[in-house]
């Protein structure tokens, strides 16, 4: 019976999944994706578009089934809208509606858990204009509504600071994100609704800035790993979308 045992801790041992050997061969996979793209597509909006459908294959497979991922734009119930997003990270399941007119999506704001811009390269252009993507979903006016709870009204639950982030295959700046002053500095300046709150440089590090405002960067052969794993947790400390103020949306209609 000993020997049994023995034997069957040996082979679970064995036997036993590498997650972080699985990611860096995903990772591979994904540089040699868009580096792909980056050498044979002369044309820089086919470019950008092919980058963007890597990483919304990489986020449509491995985000958990709660979440949804979409390029789309953004609106709130007055009618305004953000710009064009690369990637978006919303609810569907507890979204009244999503508007999907000829091949444009139109996502209500109180859905969106994270928006991305996806680009070739990390540069102080590339990142400011990012930051100022985020800021026109965080501007848009989001409603909140009250929850009933078991026959009991709650009162609609505070709302969330939508994540921003940043996703890029290499880096442009001489030395790593993590050394980088000219980073740092550009970095320093996006507060507020411009703040960034996640991003991937596939061929350097990822990194993540939290709510204590201290930024933590991967090792440099970890970049998918970390960044994936990090933003699982940010998305999990979000918890669920708050649930929509239908009357808002109501108001704006001749019909009432």
């Amino acid at each position: 019976m000993f020997f049994l045992i023995k034997k069957y801790i040996n082979m679970s041992e064995n036997e036993k999944i590498n997650m972080k050997s699985l990611f860096i061969g995903l990772q591979k996979s994904m540089i040699a994706d868009l580096e792909s793209i980056r050498e044979n597509t002369p044309h820089e909006p086919t470019k950008g578009d092919g980058s963007e459908n890597i990483w919304l294959e990489f986020f449509e497979k491995y985000l958990p089934k709660r979440y949804s991922v979409t390029k789309a734009t953004i609106i709130d119930f007055e009618g305004n809208r953000s710009d064009a997003i690369d990637l978006v990270i919303y609810d569907k399941q507890y979204t009244p509606f999503i508007l999907n007119r000829k091949g444009v999506i139109y996502l209500p704001v109180e859905s969106v858990y994270a928006v991305f811009e996806a680009k070739q390269d990390i540069n102080k252009a590339n990142l400011e204009y990012a930051a100022d993507k985020v800021k026109s979903v965080r501007v848009l006016n989001r409603t909140t509504a009250p929850v009933v709870d078991r026959g009991e009204i709650k009162n609609a639950p505070k709302l969330f600071n939508i994540l921003g982030g940043f996703l890029s295959l290499e880096n442009s700046w001489a030395d790593s994100i993590e050394e980088s002053e000219p980073f740092s500095k550009c970095f320093a300046t996006l507060r507020d609704e411009r703040e960034m709150n996640i991003g991937c440089v596939l061929n350097d590090k990822s990194f993540v800035y939290d709510s204590t405002r201290k930024i933590t960067f991967s090792s440099t052969n970890e970049t998918l790993i970390f960044f994936f794993l990090k933003l699982l947790l940010e998305l999990q400390k979000l918890g669920t979308v708050r649930p929509i103020d239908l009357n808002k949306y109501i108001d704006q209609l001749d019909s009432q």
